[in-house]
Parts: structure tokens; C-alpha cells; sequence
């Protein structure tokens, strides 16, 4: 192909071609000091087992074998072609200083020495090629790999700041809106009303803090590699605070729990499965469109257990149900009190409960919406 430069002139557009012969040639001459101590103790131990062959068997008709496998695990073991071709070069050495009459003395004359070298120089290159091809796939695997990987941290991040600036501008839009109203109107109202407007700044606020904490969470969780702390909880105590921090945050709140009748401990972080407990309790109160009591209890199977939080509302649009957790923004049915959205607040159940080992789905039943997730009675190192 051809191309011009700045003054119309053609010339060859050869960069491909040379960033291809670039790469042959690192291929070619690249090794490290580490290659060099793989090749020298390959060759050193292929030389002592075919010694003691040797001495053994006192016939050196097997003994190039011995060294055409140390040029195998040689070629594939190290960077680039020069080891390979350097271990041939110093195992025909080796033949004949140790292997070949007269003993002690280099000769390349000898008869088929021509061919023995030619023959394992071929099979050094030829498995330093395949393995080098093999590398360079790999890499470009792994670099594939990590660009899909960074590709959807990206995603996850523009899906958290799309919920975030929707979650955030409700209740800052109200605490404004009611701020303004009562210091225009502070000697109009009357203290019914002034206690309304201050117990709707309240709950702007307690939201704007529960997505702050929310936030919180799913940082630390990113930032360890979505690892967490886990000892082992009981399951009822972690319900019970879960309810008790909700209703501090709803007093209205009405939840009916079922707690299991066996006692169980399983290995959690307890802050953070009572943060996934108060999100789906709070989003099954604020959008179920009930005024029925949100259900929330465990099942305790034989290798985990299994959370439900389970409304009487209008449930889950069909179409939602497979995206609900991406964090993607309002998935979420408006409630009548103009409530706001779900936002980041599944995406962030989601996050912890991957970090947990467990799962976590949304379905409808015959009279509302049903959260559950699970989390293995036992951790993975436990187990190991």
C-alpha cells in the first residue's frame, strides 16, 4: 500500500511490516538472565542422568535423546530462540567431549555429527516457534481479557454515576424546595406545618445518607478486589438489626419477620448483608405500592441459606427483571409518595453479594415482587 507525505509525494506505507519484523526480531535475540539459568541447569541435569545411563547401560546410543528432551523443556520454558539455539550448539558439544570415543576431545568430523546438529538445531527452533506463538497468543489473550475487563468497569462506573446523579437530585430537589418554602413562609405557617416540611427535610436527608453510605460500600468492596471480611454471624441477629436500623430510618415502617427456627451461624460481613437487607426491605416498602407489610425471613438449606424479602405491591415489570441489578438507573416503579428510584441500591446488593460467594434474583409471585439471595453456610477456605 501507499501513502503520501506532506508534500503530496508517495511512499510506501510500510509500518505493519515493520512492526512484524520488529517483533521476529526481539523474538530472536530476546533472553534474560533467568533463561540462561533454565538453560544451564536443564543441560546440567540431562548431562548427569545421561551419565548415569551411560554408565549403566556403557552405550551412548540413547544418550542424544537425553538431550533432545532438555531441548524441548528448554525451548519451552524460555523467551525467545537464542536459548534453544545455544542449548543445541553446547548438547552436540556435550555428545562428543563426553558421549563420543575419543573421550575427552572435541571432533566434528566424526561421521552423522553434521546431521545430529542440524537435527536438534531444527527441533530447538521449531518448539521455540510454537512456544513463542503460543505466548504471544496468550498475551494477546490476557490483553483482551483485561480490556473487556476494563471496559466494563467503565460501564459499571457511567451506569453508578448515571443512578447517583438521579438518586442525589430527588431529595437534594426537596430539601431545596422545602427549605425555601419555610423560611418564605416561616411566619404564615402554622406548627403542624412547619413540622411536616421539617420531617420531609429529615427523610431527604436520611436518603441522601443512605446512598452515601451505599457509595461507601461498593468503593471498599471495588478497591479489594471485591473481597470482604467474613466472620461468622447469626443469621437472626443480623435480621434483627437489619429491621432495627430500618425502622430508626422509618418509624412507619411494617415488617413482618420470619426468623428460622434452627440457629445458624454462617460466615458474612455483617455490616454489609444488613446494608442488602435494608436496601430490598426499604425498595419493597417505597415502591410495592402496598400498604400490606413487607415479609422478610430466611430458609435454611444444607450448604446455604437464603434471604427473602417479599412484597404484596404491584411487582416488577417483566421486561426489568433480567437488567434490575446493573445499576442502569430507575428500573424501578414510581411510588405514590414520588419516592425515589431504586438507583444504585440493587447494584450495590449485587456487588456485595458476589463478594460473598452467594447470588441474588428478583421475581415476581401471584401478589407482588420477591427479592432473595443466598449465602453458603461455609467459606472457600473452609472448605480447602
Amino acid at each position: 500500500m501507499w501513502d503520501t507525505d506532506g508534500k503530496g509525494r508517495c511512499m510506501k506505507k510500510d509500518g505493519g511490516w515493520q512492526k512484524l519484523k520488529g517483533e521476529i526480531t526481539d523474538e530472536i535475540y530476546k533472553f534474560t538472565w533467568k533463561d540462561v539459568l533454565i538453560t544451564l541447569g536443564i543441560l546440567l541435569t540431562a548431562t548427569i542422568v545421561a551419565l548415569v545411563y551411560y554408565r549403566i547401560s556403557a552405550s551412548n546410543i540413547n544418550v542424544i535423546m537425553f538431550y533432545t528432551l532438555a531441548l524441548l523443556f528448554i525451548s519451552r520454558l524460555t523467551s525467545g530462540y537464542l536459548p534453544g539455539i545455544a542449548a543445541a550448539m553446547i548438547s552436540v558439544v556435550c555428545v562428543n567431549f563426553l558421549f563420543t570415543y575419543p573421550y575427552g576431545q572435541i571432533n566434528f568430523i566424526l561421521e552423522g555429527y553434521p546431521v545430529t546438529f542440524i537435527c536438534m538445531l531444527v527441533v530447538s527452533v521449531l518448539t521455540s516457534a510454537s512456544a513463542s506463538h503460543m505466548k504471544r497468543q496468550s498475551r494477546i489473550l490476557a490483553d483482551r481479557e483485561k480490556k473487556l475487563a476494563e471496559a466494563e468497569k467503565e460501564k459499571m462506573r457511567a451506569n453508578l454515576l448515571r443512578a447517583v446523579s438521579h438518586d442525589l437530585r430527588t431529595p437534594l430537589t426537596g430539601i431545596i424546595g422545602a427549605s425555601s418554602s419555610y423560611l418564605e413562609n416561616e411566619a404564615k405557617l402554622d406548627t403542624d406545618e412547619k413540622r411536616t416540611m421539617v420531617r420531609h427535610i429529615r427523610e431527604d436527608a436520611n436518603w441522601l445518607l443512605n446512598i452515601v453510605e451505599n457509595l461507601l460500600t461498593v468503593t471498599r468492596i471495588r478497591d479489594d478486589s471485591a473481597s470482604v471480611n467474613k466472620s461468622l454471624e447469626p443469621v437472626e441477629e443480623v435480621m434483627a438489626e437489619a429491621v432495627y436500623r430500618l425502622k430508626k430510618r422509618i418509624p412507619d415502617a411494617q415488617i413482618k419477620v420470619l426468623l428460622p427456627e434452627e440457629f445458624v451461624m454462617i460466615p458474612m460481613d455483617a455490616t454489609l448483608i444488613e446494608q442488602v437487607l435494608i436496601n430490598l426491605m426499604e425498595n419493597a416498602i417505597f415502591h410495592a405500592g402496598s400498604t400490606e407489610p413487607v415479609e422478610c425471613r430466611a430458609e435454611i438449606g444444607r450448604d446455604e441459606v437464603t434471604f427473602l424479602v417479599t412484597d404484596q405491591g404491584v411487582g416488577i415489570p417483566e421486561e426489568k427483571l433480567t437488567t434490575i441489578f446493573d445499576g442502569t438507573g430507575q428500573t424501578e416503579n414510581s411510588s405514590s409518595d414520588g419516592h425515589k428510584g431504586m438507583g444504585i441500591g440493587l447494584s450495590i446488593c449485587k456487588t456485595i453479594i458476589t463478594a460473598h460467594g452467594g447470588s441474588i434474583r428478583a421475581c415476581n409471585h401471584g401478589h407482588g415482587a420477591q427479592f432473595s439471595f443466598t449465602l453458603p453456610r461455609s467459606s472457600e477456605d473452609e472448605e480447602q
